[in-house]
C-alpha cells in the first residue's frame, strides 16, 4: 500500500504535466500549421503565440508537477534551474515575436508607396527604431532572469559590482559606441531628424534612406550603392535632408551666356518648357540673371517639382532643350571669347585716309562769307 502511495506521490503530477504538456503541444502546433498562409488578424495572433507557447506551456507544467512531488537535494535544484532557464527562454522568445508582429501590423498599416508618404516614412521610423529597442530590452532582462536562477551567477555578480571598479570603467568606455548608437537611435526615433526614404546629402553622396538598424543606418546611394553609417553619426554631424518637411523641391539650372542674349526670350522660353514637361508641379518657373562678369552673364533658371528626382529629370531637360533653343534661334545669345588685335611695335602706322577735315561737320565750310 505504501508502495503505491509513493507512485501516486510522483507519477500523477508528473503523468498529469506529461499529458497536458503533450496535447497542448499537439494543439498548438496544429493550429500554427492551421493558420500558415492565412493573412487576418486573427491567423496572424494566433501564428505569433501558437508556437512559443507549445513549449513554454508544457515546460511550465513539468515545472508545476516537480513543485507538487515531495523532491529535495541537488537533482531538484538542477531540474528547476533548467525549467526556469527554459520557461524564460519561451516568455522571451513570445515577447519578441509580438513586438515583431505588432511591428509588421503597423508598417502594413501605414505603407510608404505613396506620393504623400510624409506621415507614413515618420510612423515607419519610429516603429522600427522602437522595436528594435524593445527587443533588446526584452532579451536583457530575459538573460537577467536566466542568471539570477542561478546562486553561483549571483554571487560573481555580487563579487565584480565589489571588487571590480576599474574592469567596469574599461567596459563602460569600451562599451560607449553600443549605448551612444543605443540613446541617438531613441533620439532618432523621438526627434526624427530622418526617417524611412528620405532624401539625403552624406559626406557629399545624395541617397535615400534605406533602413535604420539598432546601431546603424544605411543610405542607398543614387548608382545602387550603400551607405553603412552609425546613428549617432547623424546626431554629431551636420548633413542635408531634403524631405524634412515635404518632398516638393526647387532646382535650378545655370548658363553662362552673352551679354547680347534676349533674356525676355530666354524666359518665354523657360515657360514653355515648364508647361510643356510633367515632371513640373506648377509652383515656380523663374528666369534671373544672377551674376555679370567681363566676358557674359549668368542666367538661372529656377524650376520646381515634387520629388528630388523629378527636379533632377527637370532640370537635366530645362538645361538641354534651352541650349537647342539659344542654339537655333539666338546663336549670338551663346558666349564666345573676343579679342582685339594690337599693333605690333616698330610697325609703320598706316596713314589716315583724310586730314583735319575729315573730322569737321559737314557743314562747317558752308559758312556765310564775311
Amino acid at each position: 500500500m505504501a508502495d503505491w502511495t509513493v507512485i501516486r506521490t510522483y507519477a500523477l503530477p508528473l503523468g498529469a504535466a506529461i499529458l497536458a504538456g503533450f496535447v497542448v503541444w499537439t494543439l498548438m502546433l496544429w493550429l500554427f500549421r492551421r493558420t500558415q498562409g492565412r493573412d487576418y488578424r486573427r491567423a496572424r495572433i494566433v501564428r505569433v503565440v501558437s508556437l512559443p507557447l507549445a513549449f513554454f506551456l508544457p515546460l511550465l507544467f513539468l515545472e508545476m508537477a516537480l513543485g507538487a512531488m515531495p523532491l529535495d537535494g541537488k537533482a531538484l535544484q538542477v531540474m528547476q534551474c533548467l525549467l526556469h532557464v527554459g520557461v524564460v527562454a519561451c516568455l522571451t522568445w513570445l515577447l519578441v515575436r509580438a513586438v515583431a508582429a505588432g511591428e509588421r501590423a503597423i508598417l502594413r498599416n501605414h505603407p510608404i508607396e505613396m506620393a504623400d508618404n510624409l506621415a507614413a516614412r515618420r510612423v515607419q521610423t519610429q516603429t522600427r527604431v522602437l522595436s528594435r529597442v524593445l527587443m533588446g530590452v526584452i532579451v536583457l532582462f530575459g538573460v537577467a532572469t536566466v542568471l539570477l536562477a542561478f546562486p553561483q551567477a549571483r554571487q560573481v555578480g555580487k563579487t565584480l559590482l565589489a571588487s571590480a571598479g576599474i574592469v567596469g570603467l574599461v567596459a563602460g568606455i569600451a562599451a560607449r559606441p553600443v549605448f551612444g548608437n543605443l540613446i541617438a537611435g531613441l533620439q532618432i526615433a523621438l526627434t526624427q531628424p530622418i526617417r524611412l526614404d528620405d532624401v539625403v546629402i552624406v559626406e557629399g553622396e545624395w541617397g535615400r534612406i534605406e533602413e535604420i538598424g539598432s546601431s546603424y543606418v544605411v543610405v542607398r546611394i543614387w548608382d545602387e550603392r550603400r551607405m553603412v553609417v552609425p546613428l549617432s553619426w547623424f546626431i554629431e554631424n551636420p548633413f542635408q535632408n531634403w524631405t524634412r518637411r515635404s518632398a516638393d523641391l526647387l532646382g535650378t539650372a545655370f548658363l553662362w551666356l552673352d551679354y547680347r542674349t534676349p533674356v525676355a526670350a530666354v524666359r518665354a522660353e523657360l515657360e514653355r518648357i515648364c508647361r510643356e514637361s510633367p515632371l513640373w508641379d506648377g509652383r515656380v518657373c523663374v528666369t534671373q540673371v544672377t551674376e555679370a562678369s567681363e566676358h557674359a552673364i549668368q542666367v538661372r533658371l529656377l524650376v520646381s517639382a515634387r520629388n528630388s528626382g523629378d527636379a533632377f529629370d527637370l532640370r537635366c531637360i530645362v538645361r538641354e532643350r534651352m541650349i537647342d533653343f539659344l542654339m537655333r534661334e539666338h546663336p549670338a545669345a551663346l558666349p564666345r571669347l573676343r579679342a582685339e588685335m594690337a599693333q605690333p611695335a616698330g610697325m609703320p602706322q598706316p596713314a589716315r585716309a583724310g586730314g583735319p577735315a575729315d573730322i569737321r561737320s559737314p557743314g562747317a565750310e558752308d559758312g556765310a562769307p564775311g
